[in-house]
């Protein structure tokens, strides 16, 4: 299937389901899963250029756009992405997309360390275009670093986020959909300075935003706005489970860590007050400064010391973060935790979002969602040899499935993989952790999957930081590329079915 005729029966599908909300249980597995991880080929072989992952049988994978098609002058004329000067393999890095709620557009962060900005991909036109980026020189005064997260608000704008580069803000693009030349875009000084990967909106609370600060002792956040819908104005809690008892500034796995309890009951403890200003005592959360350890740099992002200063509980670099219902009615938060080989889910109580609870911020409990130790893999299927390595992103289907993203490959000679989380009960705890796709791309990882809001079967995916975006060592490198899946090509016609008549995700929550 080409793209034209995946667009056209993507938009045929996408207009009678606009008006659909959500559903929140899981779902049997719905295909046979991998019995292992795939095999990394040579940069530029076939495989990269036509089927970049191992896939179940009968889910086929079209690409959507590459670095060597926006800047092929005669394939692409007067089209414009992202590649920093200079750079190497980390030249554009394609990274955690959005994409409008009409599943019109694709918006495409770059993970670069500097020259930071964000392109919007046309589907349907089949055009790119880079609406705006940092200079590339390293003064954040006229540069941004390490855009990764990317996410479409109930505002119909844009947020995009520094991670490792930069001094750790949220930029809001107020026009996303504008001409690139007239774009504005405004750094929200009211939301703590960290490391910045998961960020998402509540869909029950809409007054709130989570956010998680990935660093090897990060921490989870939630932003309270004032006012709904005003970004600029609110009160930062961080959250701290009540039984943790060890050391907040030390990392996860260190020293009293090491026993400590960071999991069952917790609240959100407040950094600021209802004003936004830090509380007395506390470390300005909203200092700008590098991604460094608060232990050995005073100058360092301020959301991280701030959280240490409340004792706020410890994780092993928590990344991204996504948002659901659990089949009780409540909300839950899952976070993907990278260098605990695990995923939380963190349900969240009480009937308010803001300033319910004894401390202000309400309650919560932290569970083991999945891990690499404890989850039985492929459950009532052929086993896998694939191991859970790094957990990086998440991604969720209409019908409230999760799905699990690696963050690097296995090994030298061995792919990353993308896991289905299966919760048929939806309680918070998967049964089963089923291999649903393997990367084969040398020097790269899956990133930025994510369910077209409009067209429930089909996901995007891209491949990140390939070595052929490499120019220097690849000539006429493939480079960064999105992918996409239409799910509408599998046997299991009962999912399908299921997925298109069920009703759909809001596109801030992909």
């Amino acid at each position: 299937m080409n793209k034209h005729s995946i667009r056209s029966s993507a938009l045929a599908l996408g207009t009678t389901l606009l008006s659909a909300s959500v559903l929140h249980a899981g779902t049997d597995t719905w295909f046979t899963p991998l019995t292992q991880s795939a095999p990394v080929v040579n940069p530029n072989d076939i495989e990269e250029l036509t089927a970049p992952w191992v896939a179940p049988a009968g889910l086929q994978q079209v690409n959507w756009v590459s670095l060597a098609e926006v800047e092929n002058p005669i394939l692409s004329p007067g089209q414009t992405i992202q590649r920093v000067p200079g750079l190497a393999s980390n030249a554009s890095m394609f990274d955690m997309t959005a994409c409008h709620p009409n599943g019109t557009h694709l918006f495409i962060p770059h993970e670069t360390g500097t020259g930071a900005g964000v392109s919007r991909y046309d589907i349907y036109s089949n055009s790119c275009e880079l609406l705006f980026a940092g200079d590339g020189s390293g003064n954040w005064a006229s540069d941004y670093g390490a855009f990764d997260p990317c996410r479409w608000t109930p505002n119909n704008t844009l947020f995009l986020a520094e991670e490792w580069s930069g001094t750790g803000r949220v930029i809001e693009v107020l026009n996303p959909m504008d001409d690139p030349n007239n774009i504005q875009t405004r750094p929200l000084e009211a939301i703590p300075r960290v490391a910045h990967e998961g960020i998402n909106f509540s869909l029950r609370y809409r007054n709130t935003i989570y956010f998680i600060d990935e660093y090897n002792s990060g921490s989870i956040y939630k932003f309270v706005m004032s006012k709904r819908g005003d970004y600029t104005k609110g009160q930062t809690f961080v959250l701290r489970v009540d039984a943790y008892t060890g050391d907040a500034s030390e990392n996860w796995n260190e020293g009293t860590n090491v026993a400590a309890t960071r999991e069952g009951r917790a609240s959100w403890i407040p950094l600021t007050d209802r004003d936004g200003n830090a509380l007395p005592g506390i470390t300005d959360p909203f200092r700008e400064g590098p991604s460094t350890d608060p232990r050995t740099d005073p100058t360092c992002r301020g959301g991280r010391p701030a959280a240490d200063d409340v004792d706020a509980t410890p994780y092993g670099r928590p990344e991204d973060m996504i948002v659901s219902r659990l089949r009780n009615g409540r909300e839950v938060i899952y976070v993907a935790v990278t260098s605990e080989q695990k995923v939380l889910s963190i349900e969240m109580l009480g009937t308010r979002g803001g300033a319910a609870g004894r401390n202000g911020g309400g309650r919560a409990i932290v569970r083991t969602f999945l891990s690499e130790a404890n989850t039985p893999k492929n459950l009532g299927y052929p086993g896998t040899t694939g191991v859970l390595n790094s957990p990086d992103n998440l991604a969720i289907d209409a019908l409230g499935n999760l799905y699990v993203i690696e963050d690097s490959p296995n090994g030298s000679s061995t792919g990353g993989d993308i896991w289905f989380a299966r919760d048929r009960n939806s309680d918070g705890v998967a049964e089963s952790l089923d291999h649903f796709l393997s990367l084969r791309v040398d020097g790269s990882e899956s990133t930025g999957m994510i369910f077209n809001p409009a067209v429930p079967t089909e996901f995007h995916v891209s491949v990140q930081h390939p070595d052929s975006t490499n120019l220097a060592n690849v000539v006429d490198g493939f480079g960064d590329a999105v992918w996409t899946f239409n799910l509408s090509s599998i046997d299991n016609q009962r999912f399908v079915r299921a997925l298109k008549r069920g009703r759909f995700r809001r596109a801030t929550n992909q």
